[in-house]
């Protein structure tokens, strides 16, 4: 018999997780409009740090793919009520992790100056760069295996967790970033050890609620669980798909340096947002990706379906209320991060509009996509993010920067990307589960 997921249950997981998600571009944001405020070399220092956290995201993007496998595999054994038999896979993965994130800080940190050459940062713009990325980089493992956690808490249907740790990440990072880059005058450095301290306790914080609220360990087994190699597979998919992503990011960061300083200090603001408006709609998500990885394991796939139609209508509302706060905000937020670069803020209003009305487009796609990781469907997504990219967002950002468009071309190239990835995963729901309504 189909049990409807309530509203009540639906929010219980999505609330929590708005919170938790937004956390980690509010530390960016943070970063970003401390740099904006830095009393020498601010725009340099603006540009470097949003560049490093635009490269930053995009490591962690790509590698925390394991969040989402993991949450699959634990939430869709959690409906089965087998949760016992994925104990060993969640430590296995976690190590698994472990090992990937050293990887990437030795191979990044001692070729920092030459990975943010490739941004197109020179001069003292590349020399914050460097300055900034040699002490975040740290940071990059714990925020891998905070990931990896999360990702465990919320296969268990608890996102709340997530949001303690990560509301108390964001508030320490918030007062040490006042405190080393402003009032200690520590500059870039400042902001940089505020955000690795922030990342440190957040990873403390994770361990403590892993060991005493939940069955997991993190005792190795080397015998792999049977179900590893399917996750790797998952997880390289998943991997594969957000590399695409990331090469979308990147391209827009590159183009947006190209046509100078001004250009990528808006390009990262209007970036940081877009991103913390992603995170927000994230939350349903998740509550999505848990939920029908759930009803997956239960084979309950009629309440699948009721679940994609609530969890639109929370979407719109979410959706609704954020762009009525931008667009009632909307010169106040430019200067709220560059205040006295006229400049920037001339160049943020003119295309903030475009970043707006793109969220309801946003929330669709983000919406479905956290379903289809929670149903294990890591293939399909890799396919259509390789599809967006390639033959939406390339071509667009290539067609419309020849006619010097710039910050334009960047997002109308952003807009159709999206709807590629919304309009995709919409006809492959219908297509897929509309028939179970009648069998």
């Amino acid at each position: 018999m189909t049990a409807k997921v309530s509203f009540k249950e639906i929010n219980r997981l999505a609330i929590p997780a708005i919170f938790a998600g937004i956390v980690e571009p509010l530390i960016s944001i943070t970063d970003t409009a401390v740099a904006g405020r830095l009393p020498t070399d601010t725009v340099a220092a603006l540009a470097g740090v949003g560049l490093v956290g635009a490269f930053l995201s995009t490591l962690i993007w790509i590698f925390a793919q394991t969040k989402s496998a993991i949450s699959a595999y634990v939430s869709q054994a959690y409906g089965a009520s087998k949760i016992n038999g994925i104990r060993p896979l969640f430590s296995q993965i976690f190590w698994m992790n472990f090992v990937i994130s050293i990887l990437i800080l030795s191979s990044t940190y001692f070729f920092a100056r030459e990975i943010f050459k490739i941004y197109a940062a020179k001069g003292l713009v590349l020399d914050y760069c460097e300055e900034y990325y040699k002490i975040r980089a740290w940071g990059y493992p714990l925020t891998l295996l905070t990931f990896t956690i999360f990702g465990a808490f919320r296969g268990l249907q608890n996102t709340s967790w997530a949001m303690t740790i990560s509301i108390t990440g964001g508030l320490l990072n918030i007062v040490l970033d006042y405190i080393f880059a402003l009032q200690l005058d520590m500059h870039v450095k400042g902001i940089a050890y505020a955000s690795l301290v922030a990342q440190g306790v957040m990873f403390l914080l994770a361990l403590f609620y892993l060991f005493t609220k939940t069955p997991f360990r993190l005792r190795l087994r080397l015998k792999l669980h049977p179900l590893m190699p399917q996750a790797i597979g998952m997880t390289l998919n998943l991997i594969a798909r957000t590399a695409s992503l990331n090469i979308a990011l990147f391209l827009a960061s590159r183009y947006a340096t190209s046509y100078g300083a001004a250009y990528i200090d808006t390009q990262s603001i209007l970036m940081q947002i877009w991103l913390l408006s992603a995170f927000i709609l994230d939350g349903y998500s998740n509550a999505g990706n848990a939920i029908s990885g759930r009803l997956l394991g239960a084979k309950d796939y009629k309440s699948l379906w009721l679940l994609s139609i609530d969890l639109s209508k929370s979407m719109v509302i979410v959706t609704l209320v954020l762009m009525a706060f931008y667009f009632g905000f909307y010169r106040s937020i430019g200067e709220w991060f560059a205040p006295n670069q006229t400049e920037i803020i001339e160049l943020f209003e003119e295309v903030f509009w475009v970043v707006i009305i793109m969220q309801p487009i946003n929330a669709i796609a983000f919406l479905f996509d956290g379903m289809y990781k929670g149903l294990g469907k890591a293939a399909l997504l890799r396919n259509l993010l390789l599809t967006a990219t390639f033959i939406g967002f390339v071509p667009t950002l290539l067609f419309f920067d020849y006619l010097d468009w710039k910050l334009y071309a960047i997002w109308t190239a952003f807009f159709v990307w999206m709807l590629i990835r919304a309009g995709g995963l919409v006809w492959d729901f219908r297509k897929r589960y509309k028939p179970q309504l009648v069998s």
